[in-house]
């Protein structure tokens, strides 16, 4: 019998961000279990995974927040807002700054 319950729809982001969390947690136990095999001591492979450990960690959260924060952008440019203009779209006296000009005090030769 089908679940009454609908799931969303994945976003492309999230396969790709779960295969790299993956990644990370798989390497975290491989490294520290060649480390072993190849003569480390075990208390440098157990620095190793906890190094490894908190890479991933915060990788994941990195990763996550960014997805966020695409989330976000996107949904502002599909809802309908009033036109504004943002900082960079400034019409006031300066707004030129920062570019080549010509003329001025540049030497000549």
């Amino acid at each position: 019998m089908p679940s009454s319950r609908t799931t969303p729809d994945p976003r492309p982001g999230d396969e790709r961000t779960t295969d790299l969390i993956r990644w990370g947690a798989f390497s975290c136990v491989l490294v520290p279990v060649v480390l072993l095999w190849c003569g480390a001591s075990l208390a440098g492979a157990a620095g190793t995974a906890l190094g490894l450990a908190a890479v991933t960690a915060v990788c994941r959260l990195l990763l996550r927040q960014s997805e966020r924060g695409a989330a976000r952008l996107l949904e502002e440019e599909h809802a309908p807002q009033a036109h504004h203009r943002g900082r960079h779209q400034r019409t006031a006296t300066g707004s030129h700054r920062g570019g080549r000009h010509s003329g001025g005090n540049s030497p000549v030769g």
